[in-house]
Formats: structure tokens, C-alpha cells, sequence
């Protein structure tokens, strides 16, 4: 087969079923296509799949992390602990709010917060820590928790990619066990409802105003009463879910599980092939191989870019010629030229630079083969040759 005719294998691809399609259009059918029924529906089923928690939804994890800081106070002069290797919109949100983001370093062999230096940040304009589960794997939560309840802070998880994910047998985003979580349904995640989000919120401790805070800001800052009273007494905006997108998220929860079993198969067989292969012997970096905790989100390797002394973005052309897709999850933030000028330098977290400039997203879906792992350890060992 000529490299002309090869297949390709995205980095990435939604799993959506005929039951699916028909019950999107069903909703298109039943003339009420905005946020109603089947959001609540999907809501509660979000709720269920989490034990019983208190769950929101938005029109993606945008809006759910910047929500979320505003339901924790944060503004004008505070400052929130995240993590440079995550997608921008996570220190964005800090910026909308009109705070300021504090990047630490990350660990090397989880590229997520190293709560070390975490603890070394907090100053007395610290006002909340925001992790990020890179790929779907989890930081250690009672860690994060107690450093947190120490020094007074709120935890707002970026768990973006975490859906499914858990710490010490507990999901994250299980009722009671956290703060604030945001998750995203947006369409290369594990849960997909194209675009979308929701939040997690633990009214065991905090109660109910910061649920319906939410609720306001979600569509214009808008509260009914009976059926024509209306009142706006905050800036709220349009992050609302609709119908359509939920009806699809209440049939892809339906098969998390199976997604995520198949998830792991296929990471576990990436470890062995990738071994057998002896690519980590020519300076392939892998993740932490976490099979119990991990939802397996994404396989990010690093590459060797300093022995080969080629690009990456060569290497993914090459790849890419080659009938494999892949990523970049994520670039340092604090390398863009917005942050720049904010007086941000990726040298001040070497570790996170390091991993912003190596780090490659090779195919994981749950509809892979085992023949896609084959194809696409052969195209690593080629271009690592």
C-alpha cells in the first residue's frame, strides 16, 4: 500500500450511535430544541453518575471555570495558583475575572501541579488553587485539599479531561469530596455533547446560593418568578446547554464505562508495544502508566527533539504522511504573546517548558484496533530512527 492510499488515524474521534442520531433528532421533532427537558434530564444523570452531587450545565468549560471563580469571590487584586500546561483557557478565565494567574512548575513524570511549589506561591492575595488533570490523570487530592484548607483557599479543578477519572477508588466530582469541579463535553473528550461543560458543586459545605449564583450568571443574570416576573440584578451572560446537546451527553454517559474500559486496553497495549519496540531506550518520555485512576483521556509522549534534532512540527508532518494524526496538548501558556506581555517567561517553570516544547498526542479513541496501535508504534519507530 502506497503512503498515497494509507489510512488515516486521527489523533482523536467521537463515538456517537445511531440511538444517538435518532434521539437528536427526536428533539429537533419535538420543537423544543433550547435548554429544557433534556438538559435537567442530563443533569440529574451527571448528578447519579457522581453520587448524587449538585451538577450544573453550560455551553462549554469555558464558561463553568469562569462561573466558577465568580461564585468563589474571585476578582480584582486576588490571585490563583494553576498550572502552565493546560490549554489557555484556564488561566483566561483568571484574567476575564480580573485576576491574576499564578503559573508554578508542574512535576516531570505527572506534568501536573507539583503541590511543592504550589505551597511555595501562596502569598496574601492567594485566593483560590486551580489543577488541571492533563490527560485525565489526576494530582493527589487529599494533598491538594489539606494545603488548601491550611491556608484558607478555595479549589477550583480544571478537570476538563477528567470525566470518569478518581482519586483512592472515589471519582472526581464525587458529592461532598470536592469544591468547585468544571468538566468539559467538548468533542475530543471522553463525554462529548459536541460543545459543552458543567459544574460541581458541593453544598454539603458551601449550600445552595453558590448553585443558584450560577444559575444567574448561566443566562443574563435573569431570575423568573411566577409567569411574567422577571429580574436581572447582576451581569450574568449565554452559556445556557441546549436540548440537542444534552440528549447526546445522555446517551454517551450511558457508555462511559465502556469507553473508558476500552480506553484502558488500548494504553495498556501502547505500553507493551512501545516496550517491545525499545522506544524508550531512544529517549521516548511516556506517561505515568495509571490504569486504576486515570480515565485515559489522551497518551502523551515527549519526544527525543534535542538527539533527533528535528522539530516537532516535522515530526508530525512525518507522522502525518505516514497515516498518523496527533497533537499538541499543550503548548506553555505563558509562551503566547498575550502572556508575554503580561510579564509572563516560560523559563520561570523549566519543567513546564520543557514538556510545552516535546509533548505529543499520539490516536487513543475507544473504536482504535489493535492494528491502529501497531500503525502507529511503527510510524514512532520510524521517525525516532
Amino acid at each position: 500500500m502506497s503512503q498515497d492510499t494509507l489510512p488515516f488515524i486521527p489523533f482523536t474521534k467521537p463515538t456517537i450511535d445511531e440511538a444517538t442520531i435518532a434521539a437528536v433528532a427526536d428533539v429537533l421533532r419535538s420543537g423544543w430544541i433550547t435548554s429544557g427537558p433534556k438538559v435537567l434530564e442530563f443533569e440529574n444523570a451527571l448528578g447519579d453518575y457522581l453520587g448524587g452531587a449538585t451538577v450544573r450545565c453550560f455551553a462549554n468549560g469555558t464558561a463553568t471555570m469562569k462561573i466558577a471563580l465568580q461564585v468563589a469571590g474571585i476578582g480584582p487584586g486576588d490571585e490563583v495558583i494553576t498550572t502552565p500546561i493546560s490549554w489557555v483557557a484556564t488561566s483566561n478565565v483568571i484574567l476575564a475575572v480580573g485576576a491574576k494567574p499564578i503559573f508554578v512548575d508542574v512535576d516531570p513524570q505527572t506534568r501536573n501541579l507539583d503541590l511543592n511549589q504550589v505551597a511555595k506561591a501562596i502569598s496574601k492575595n492567594t485566593k483560590a488553587i486551580m489543577p488541571v488533570y492533563l490527560a485525565g490523570l489526576p494530582l493527589d487530592v487529599d494533598a491538594l485539599y489539606a494545603l488548601a484548607n491550611q491556608h484558607g483557599l478555595r479549589v477550583i479543578e480544571d478537570a476538563a479531561q477528567a470525566l470518569g477519572s478518581s482519586w483512592n477508588g472515589t471519582r472526581i466530582g464525587h458529592a461532598g469530596k470536592h469544591d468547585l469541579v468544571s468538566f468539559s463535553f467538548q468533542a475530543n473528550k471522553n463525554l462529548t455533547t459536541i460543545e459543552g461543560g458543567c459544574l460541581v458543586f458541593n453544598t454539603e459545605r458551601f449550600g445552595e446560593d453558590q448553585v443558584r449564583l450560577a444559575e444567574k450568571l448561566r443566562l443574563q443574570g435573569l431570575v423568573r418568578s411566577g409567569p411574567d416576573g422577571m429580574e436581572v440584578d447582576i451581569l450574568g451572560g449565554k452559556d445556557n446547554l441546549t436540548d440537542i446537546n444534552a440528549v447526546i451527553g445522555l446517551h454517551q454517559i450511558k457508555q462511559l464505562d465502556q469507553f473508558q474500559k476500552r480506553r484502558i486496553e488500548l494504553a495498556k497495549e501502547y505500553f507493551q508495544k512501545i516496550t517491545q519496540a525499545g522506544l524508550a531506550n531512544k529517549g521516548l518520555g511516556l506517561p505515568v502508566a495509571d490504569y486504576e485512576q486515570s480515565n485515559w483521556h489522551m497518551f502523551q509522549v515527549t519526544l527525543p527533539l534535542t538527539r533527533l534534532q528535528r522539530s516537532r512540527g516535522d515530526m508530525m508532518t512525518t507522522l502525518k504522511e505516514r497515516g498518523i494524526g496527533t497533537g499538541v496538548h499543550y503548548p506553555i501558556i505563558t509562551g503566547f504573546e498575550l502572556y508575554r506581555k503580561l510579564g509572563y517567561r516560560p523559563e520561570s517553570t523549566p519543567i513546564a517548558a520543557e514538556i510545552g516544547r516535546s509533548i505529543l498526542t499520539i490516536p487513543l479513541f475507544p473504536t482504535m484496533s489493535s492494528h491502529d496501535i501497531d500503525s502507529v508504534v511503527e510510524a514512532l519507530t520510524q521517525v525516532l530512527n
